[in-house]
């Protein structure tokens, strides 16, 4: 999850890793994770709220129907993530602690910025699966599918260090390029934590892919809402795999509350997710993506009161 003060590199489940191993991108020492049963488990507050260790499996989040209840677009994003098989072996923590998925950071013939180098080959380059919201020196999507969901639900993650840090926190704003999150050395997550679901939420998780299985996003989406007397009283609306970060649209959001869950209101809250957009050469086609699956999930959201 982090580089160790003796230049080791943490092992939890070891999906990325191992990849990054064969490949050989990743070098050196390992230290493997020994996660104490809290970190294994996940246990809820009297006010509803949940707490996942970090070495749960993406499997069990995604097959808890307790999750599912309380926190649908946690347990959606978590199904809809890699394979069976990957999804058993992969924990909540690594996915957050992933690193870049770009084919030059993977390559070990390329330098880039988060392996030391002086610039993005991405840029100059192929970026065809890349950002569409332009923040920083590197153009690679963040890999998180997970975090993308816990930025919509608010959740903190706590370190063997640090306490209640929030996702920007953890995975910085995208500007500096060289890092896929802001761990410290010998830090590793412990936990993650959500806030009490509110009553009457719903919430959806969708991607747009290249194939029908076991692909990466080159969109995705989870959105909550409060709809109550015909109108949104509450959304939350978050997005992956178009950004260096996982992004609120706090545009999309202040769209929806207090309005009418109507056809008028989904449109033009819809119109409001591609603001601020600086999309590449080759990605100006993942703003229609996005355009289109707010639109759809507002619209499943707003079809379900």
């Amino acid at each position: 999850m982090s580089q160790g003060l003796t230049n080791s590199e943490f092992r939890a489940g070891g999906t990325d890793l191992s990849e990054r191993r064969r490949s050989g991108v990743s070098r050196g020492a390992l230290a493997d994770l020994k996660p104490s049963p809290a970190m294994q488990s996940m246990s809820w507050d009297a006010a509803g709220a949940a707490s996942i260790g970090a070495s749960t499996s993406i499997a069990a989040i995604a097959r808890d129907a307790t999750i599912a209840d309380a926190y649908p677009g946690l347990a959606a994003a978590a199904g809809g993530l890699a394979t069976p098989q990957v999804r058993h072996a992969a924990t909540i923590g690594g996915n957050l602690a992933q690193r870049s998925r770009c084919w030059y950071y993977r390559s070990p013939h390329w330098s880039c910025l988060k392996k030391g180098g002086s610039d993005c080959p991405a840029r100059a380059g192929n970026h065809l699966y890349h950002v569409a919201f332009d923040l920083g020196p590197c153009i690679a999507p963040h890999p998180s599918t997970l975090a993308a969901a816990l930025l919509a639900y608010d959740a903190t993650v706590t370190t063997n260090q640090r306490q209640a840090l929030s996702i920007p926190e953890l995975l910085g704003d995208g500007s500096s390029g060289r890092a896929d999150h802001l761990l410290r050395p010998d830090e590793v997550i412990e936990a993650i934590k959500l806030p009490s679901p509110l009553a009457d939420e719903r919430a959806i998780y969708k991607r747009a892919i290249s194939r029908s299985y076991a692909e990466w996003p080159l969109v995705e989406i989870v959105a909550r809402a409060v709809i109550a007397g015909g109108a949104f009283k509450f959304a939350r609306v978050a997005i992956g795999g178009i950004a260096p970060v996982p992004l609120r649209l706090a545009n999309v959001e202040t769209a929806l509350e207090g309005k009418p869950a109507n056809t008028g209101t989904i449109e033009a809250a819809a119109k409001q997710s591609v603001q601020g957009a600086k999309p590449l050469p080759m990605t100006g086609y993942k703003l229609d993506l996005l355009q289109g699956l707010t639109h759809d999930v507002l619209e499943q959201l707003a079809s379900s009161a």
